[in-house]
Formats: C-alpha cells, sequence, structure tokens
C-alpha cells in the first residue's frame, strides 16, 4: 500500500508534507514527513533519510531544525521518519529510552519486541522503496543522516549498506551503543543478551570488523551536551576509524547542549555535506 497524506504545506517554495502507510516491516501505521523543494517539479532530485532520537517522531526534525530552507537553496529531499512503530497492540516501556519512541533502528529478536521492532528494515529496505515511488527522486543519490539515537542507526545504516547510501552523517550520535548504558540497555531487550549479536548494530564494532565507506563521514558534537561523556563517546568511533583508515571529521563545539538549536545550528552544514556528496551520483 501507499502513503496516505495526513497534510501538505507550502514552504520555501516546495512542498513540506506529513504521510503514513501500512508497513509490511513493522506490521504497524508509519508515519513520516518528506520535503520536497520546488527543483522537485521538473526534475529528479538527491535525497536525505534524517533519522530522529529518543522519545522523538517524525515531527520534532521537521518542525524544530529549520532544514527546509537548506533543503531549498541545495536542491534536496528531506524524508524524516518515526522513531518506532507505535499502537495500543506494540510492547512499551514506562521509560523514555526504551520501547516506543526508542526503535533504536535495530530487528529485534527478543519477546515482547520482535513482532514490531524492525527499525532496520524499515529504514534500509521498505522506506527508500516507499519514497521513491511516490517522489522525485535520483536513483542512487540518497544520503542518510541522523541526530542521538538516530546519529547512531545513520552510522550503522551507512557501514552496512554503503551501495544503498551514498553520504552519511550524524549530530551528536550514539557511537558505542554496546559499551554505555542506552545502548546496552535497549540491545538487552531487544536483542538479548550474546553481546555478539550487537556488533552489527554498533558502528564502532562495525568499523572494527571490517565495514567501510568510500567517502568522508562527518559527525558534529556539541561540548556542553550533557550525554557526552556517558552516553555518546565518539572517541571511540574515531580512534577505531584512525586505526581502520576510515575518513571522519568530529567536529567538536564548545558550548552547545543536546538539544535542537544544536541541531539547528549544523544542519545547513550537514546538508550541504550531503549535497556534495550525492551531486557525484
Amino acid at each position: 500500500m501507499g502513503l496516505r497524506t495526513i497534510s501538505e504545506s507550502r514552504c520555501f517554495g516546495g512542498v513540506q508534507g506529513t504521510y503514513s502507510h501500512a508497513s509490511t516491516a513493522t506490521g504497524t501505521e508509519m508515519r513520516l514527513s518528506v520535503f520536497v523543494p520546488e527543483q522537485g517539479r521538473s526534475s529528479a532530485l538527491p535525497a536525505v533519510i534524517y533519522l530522529s532520537g529518543l522519545s522523538c517522531t517524525e515531527e520534532n526534525f521537521t518542525v524544530k531544525a529549520g532544514a527546509q530552507r537548506w533543503a531549498a537553496e541545495l536542491g534536496l529531499v528531506v524524508i524524516a521518519p518515526d522513531t518506532s512503530p507505535r499502537g495500543p497492540n506494540v510492547a512499551d516501556d514506562p521509560a523514555y529510552d526504551l520501547g516506543q519512541g526508542a526503535g533504536f533502528y535495530v530487528d529485534a529478536t527478543e519477546s515482547p519486541w520482535a513482532p514490531h521492532f524492525r527499525m532496520y528494515s524499515y529504514v534500509a529496505e521498505e522506506l527508500p522503496a516507499l519514497i521513491a515511488d511516490k517522489f522525485p527522486l535520483r536513483p542512487g543519490a540518497l544520503g542518510i543522516m541522523g541526530h542521538s539515537m538516530g546519529g547512531h542507526g545513520a552510522l550503522v545504516l551507512g557501514l552496512r549498506e554503503p551501495g544503498k547510501f551514498a553520504s552519511v552523517s550524524a549530530l551528536a550520535p550514539i557511537v558505542a551503543p554496546s559499551q554505555v548504558p542506552w545502548g546496552t540497555k535497549a540491545f538487552s531487550a531487544y536483542l538479548g543478551q550474546d553481546r555478539q549479536l550487537w556488533r552489527p548494530y554498533d558502528a564502532t564494532a562495525l568499523v572494527e570488523d571490517g565495514h567501510r565507506r568510500p567517502d568522508l563521514i562527518r559527525i558534529d558534537q556539541g561540548e556542553a551536551d550533557k550525554f557526552l561523556g556517558e552516553h555518546l563517546r565518539p572517541e571511540l568511533f574515531a580512534a577505531a576509524c584512525a586505526r581502520a583508515g576510515q575518513a571522519v571529521e568530529v567536529h567538536r563545539h564548545a558550548g552547545y547542549d543536546h538539544g535542537y538549536f544544536f541541531v539547528a545550528t549544523l544542519i545547513g552544514e550537514h546538508l550541504r555535506h550531503h549535497a556534495e556528496l550525492l551531486a557525484k551520483r
């Protein structure tokens, strides 16, 4: 089944829409937002998928990041899916960092999460096919980025699917979930206790295990981020990339925290990073 339009609004000459569809990956109704700039009326465009963080929906990035202005200038379609399956019959947890709103972009194998929490397959397979069928996308010119938990998802998907995602970046990402509390809690619940089964969903472990990208990975991190030392640990990923010869730039910004003012400050630079790489496709 295709997309159902929830709303569409004129925005910076293009159209900002919110849509829903019945997902085969999650077995639930999923929502997403899509911005198509004016250039999409006459030509196929490169696109970037943005993955949001813990407790977010497709709306947070859409209304807070100010991405549409930059996407309109650069001629980029920007897609922001929800962060997890949702619904009364979908497993959940009272905590903000597990369950609905906290899918961690993995395919869960453990009860009660396994039936619906298949966000890796959703983003890697179902979502690209869905948007390509509906919107004017240039084949082969798809990037992926994200913030926090979504930054983790973008790095993992970018490393595991380099043929599908032609550019990757992340803002304040969880780079080594197997080594930090947010990740160990989620992975224990979704994937079980065997830590070897966690490695395909850990960006630092993926680099250690031989996964590479031919292009530069960009990461930006605020130095006033309260989650930096306990949950994010960008130095672990940078060190793994240095040992492996994987090109990465980690930009640190004094005074910036974890919130969407930080995202809004850097979103233009990230979209430009993607536009430059996708222009080669």
